[in-house]
This record gives C-alpha cells, sequence and structure tokens, in this order.
C-alpha cells in the first residue's frame, strides 16, 4: 500500500507536539487539513493511531508502534532524495553551515580546506549559532547544516546525527574576579556572584537564575569572562585558544562532557556538497 507523505508527515508532527493544530501551524496548513491527513493514514493502516477522548490527541498503542516505522520510513525517503541528488550530479553553488563555537575549533581546518578541494566553486558560508537558533535557521532554509550542542528533543522535521567527537565544559573566571581566590569554590559561592550564560534569539530553554548576564554564543560570553564580568561554564578547546587569561574554578561535576550534533532539514535535501560535507564531520 503507498501512503500518502503528507499524512506520514502530518502523523509525526501531530505525534511529537501533542496537537492536530500545533502541527497545522507547524505545517503551514489548516487543521482540518492535518485531521483528514491523519484519518487517512489511520483507514489505510485499519486502526486508531490517536485516542481523541482527552482535550489533546494521545497517540494509542497502535500509534506508538506506527510512528517508529513512520519515522523509518520518511528518513529512508530522506535518503534517496539526497542519493538522486548526487546521482544527478547538481552540485549546489551555495552551501550554508552554521555551527556551534563548541566545534568551530575542530572544523576550520582540515574538513574545511579538504571541500575547498573538493568543491571549488561552491560557496561555503559559515555562521556562530548555538542550540534552539541553529534548529530555527535549519527550519527556516537559511542553513543546510547545523552543528550544536545535543538536545534532548529535535522537531519532526529536522534529523540529526550524533558525532563522535564530544566537549569538554568547564568554569572559568578572570583571574581577577574574586571567585578565583577560592581554592575550592561551591555552589553557595557560584551564586553570590553573576553568572554569564547562553541565551538563544530563538526559544528554548535558560535554566539560569539569579543576577545573570547573557549572550547567543560562547566568545561573546568568554569576552565577558576575560573582563571580570561574570563567571562562566565553557568549551575548554576554545579557552585553550581564546581564553589565555581565565582561570579554571575547581568545582565537584567538572568537567562536564557534551555531546555534539549535526543536524540538517528532512524537507530541503541536501545536495551534494552538503552530503558530502556531513559525511565528512561524521567521520570526525
Amino acid at each position: 500500500m503507498r501512503y500518502s507523505p503528507e499524512s506520514l508527515i502530518a502523523f509525526v508532527e501531530a505525534a511529537e507536539l501533542g496537537s492536530f493544530s500545533a502541527a497545522a501551524r507547524k505545517l503551514s496548513k489548516s487543521q482540518s487539513t492535518v485531521s483528514i491527513a491523519i484519518a487517512n493514514l489511520e483507514a489505510d493502516i485499519g486502526c486508531p493511531l490517536f485516542d481523541r477522548n482527552g482535550r489533546q490527541p494521545v497517540l494509542t498503542d497502535a500509534g506508538r508502534q506506527v510512528l517508529h516505522h513512520v519515522e523509518a520510513i520518511l528518513a529512508a525517503s530522506e535518503r534517496l532524495d539526497a542519493l538522486a541528488m548526487r546521482l544527478e550530479q547538481q552540485v549546489e553553488p551555495l552551501l550554508s553551515v552554521v555551527m556551534t563555537d563548541i566545534y568551530s575549533v575542530l572544523f576550520y581546518g582540515e574538513t574545511a580546506a579538504r571541500f575547498g578541494d573538493k568543491f571549488p566553486d561552491t560557496e561555503l558560508r559559515c555562521g556562530p549559532g548555538e542550540d534552539a537558533d541553529v534548529i530555527h535557521m535549519i527550519q527556516q532554509g537559511q542553513a543546510q547544516l547545523g552543528i550544536l550542542a545535543a538536545q534532548q528533543t529535535y522537531p519532526a522535521d529536522v534529523a540529526i546525527a550524533r558525532l563522535p567527537q564530544n566537549a569538554a565544559f568547564r568554569l572559568y573566571v578572570s583571574g581577577s574576579h574574586p571567585l578565583a581566590s577560592i581554592a575550592q569554590p561551591d555552589s553557595a559561592d557560584l551564586e553570590r556572584e553573576r553568572q554569564l550564560c547562553l541565551k538563544t534569539y530563538a526559544p528554548g530553554v535558560h535554566r539560569a537564575s539569579g543576577q545573570t548576564w547573557s549572550a547567543p554564543d560562547y566568545l561573546t560570553l568568554l569576552e565577558f569572562a576575560e573582563l571580570g564580568f561574570g563567571w562562566a561554564e565553557l568549551p575548554a578547546a576554545m579557552v585553550e585558544r581564546f581564553g589565555r587569561t581565565l582561570v579554571e574554578l575547581r568545582i565537584a561535576g567538572y568537567p562536564r562532557g557534551v555531546d555534539i550534533d549535526v543536524a540538517w532539514s528532512r524537507r530541503n535535501p541536501l545536495g551534494p556538497a552538503g552530503q558530502w560535507l556531513l559525511e565528512q564531520i561524521l567521520a570526525g
């Protein structure tokens, strides 16, 4: 049986967002269109996928089983689109990549050099971005690839893969900051001082409380820390390269390991240059 791609996508979005209306907004369609698409899929499969008795639709046991297979179908379709693009050799004139400061120190070297040799006529546009900002740019088509600290969840229209590398995060302050004179500071010591924390432009999860300053990227936080404005959790590799005047705070729980993901859009298949770069990034 052939299942409608629109029905499959509507089902996955509704399952993730927990709402037909939210799925409709995400897909820029009417709620009735999404409801009909899901109803058609239920008719094709032969059983209800959502329990509609409550205020919000909830996946049935069958729905949870179907979701796993539908996600696999969409992933396979995406891989087929990528293969077709490579076979046609329609190399894109521009490849936009947005990446976390965690990874940029690894990317701007051999990987970028190999890309330039492989695709001399493709403009490689690189820019900084973190967390929700990276996901937003992928969804809006402003970037074809995004590299970011691993998130707990991702939208259904964003595909991700885990990189072989991870990053170590440590706490840092300026050598002139009061915390630098404490041999083993604790959480109470940190709470008395200003925290410099990451906060994206796009809505995301920001857990910092109390006295804080924020920035959308780690390099700005590093600059703030070097100027003595407060303490910050920063990628150790970036501090080793750019933060020579910073002092590490020895505190329980650090260093903290952070996984790194690469993300791309399920709706807009990567071209040959993007697919090649994705493979290089995943190869480490």
